[in-house]
């Protein structure tokens, strides 16, 4: 059995919330797995963890760039929230995002040329000059054949619109006003950036993530009183019905619409293609929140100062 460490406990209960007996008990029951302890909490109904256990680890910064008919999004993490400040560090994220507008993937875009040098090699040339460890972490771009590609920007930083902790691209295909497709697409990327959806359809939600549900589901109903003795084909009623609430919950078209909750975003698209006078079809988003899915290394700073008062 996996050794159920202080840290380990600590980790699960900030990313769920739950009580340090209750998050020790859920690691032993999954021997020590955290993502199937944060599961173990959420079908024991002790946890929120799904929407807590993607916060951001990581610090840094991600920048957008938008050209006529593309756009990209990159992510360059630090260490610390403070290089994050560093001018030189946003004026290379801001950079690299303009280079990844000709870059074919992220590959390419590590090894396209920044002032002279590869942008790896400037990434390198950067950590020595700051003194901290630094990461062109991911990129992505998105494209229009007709109409427009939206942004979004949260947390900008203070005198820069492409600059902040998230950022979010969306793709809009249609011939309509190009006014109205922009005023309308910055509102669908303020959604995104709020709503965090998974997935543009059903579809294209990751087929473990949804099989990760279902299983959360299932356990969740074997603790349910109201589903005790209840034949197998009313249980898997039950668990569509609880299905149908994730995906409204996960796919971007069947939200509720931030800005106009009593409507979905589908309907929102419709409103906004009349307004435009032309069909508006959604055909891509990205969303990068600063760290999202990072693990950050929790330093025990008291321990490395003791340790630094040891003689040698």
């Amino acid at each position: 059995m996996a050794e159920i460490t202080a840290a380990l406990v600590k980790d699960l209960r900030e990313k769920t919330g739950v009580g340090m007996m209750d998050c020790k008990k859920a690691l032993a029951e999954t021997n020590g797995d955290l993502e199937a302890a944060i599961d173990w909490l959420r079908a024991k109904g002790l946890s929120k963890a799904a929407k807590k256990a993607d916060r951001a680890a990581a610090e840094g910064i991600v920048a957008i760039a938008i050209a006529a008919d593309h756009g990209t999004v990159v992510e360059l993490n630090s260490e610390t929230d403070f290089v994050a400040r560093n001018a030189d560090f946003q004026k290379a994220a801001s950079d690299f995002a303009k280079l990844a507008l000709k870059a074919e993937n992220h590959d390419s875009l590590l090894d396209a040329v920044h002032e002279g040098q590869k942008v790896s090699e400037a990434i390198t040339q950067l950590i020595a000059t700051i003194g901290e460890n630094i990461t062109l972490r991911r990129s992505a771009k998105l494209k229009v054949e007709n109409g427009v590609i939206a942004a979004y920007v949260h947390s900008k930083v203070d005198g820069a619109d492409h600059l902040g902790r998230i950022a979010v691209l969306v793709a809009l295909e249609s011939t309509g006003d190009k006014a109205e497709l922009e005023s309308f697409g910055k509102k669908l990327a303020m959604h995104i950036a709020s709503a965090s959806p998974l997935a543009l359809s059903e579809a294209e939600v990751p087929v473990d993530r949804v099989e990760r549900e279902r299983a959360v589901l299932l356990e969740q109903l074997k603790e349910d009183p109201k589903a005790q003795g209840k034949p197998q084909q009313v249980l898997d009623k039950m668990i569509e019905g609880r299905m149908r609430k994730f995906f409204e919950e996960s796919v971007l078209t069947k939200q509720a619409f931030v800005l106009n909750p009593d409507q979905s975003v589908e309907a929102a698209i419709a409103e906004a293609a009349k307004a435009a006078g032309a069909p508006i079809k959604v055909t891509g988003f990205v969303r990068f929140a600063v760290g999202e899915g990072v693990e950050k290394k929790a330093d025990d700073f008291a321990a490395e100062v003791a340790a630094m008062q040891k003689p040698n």
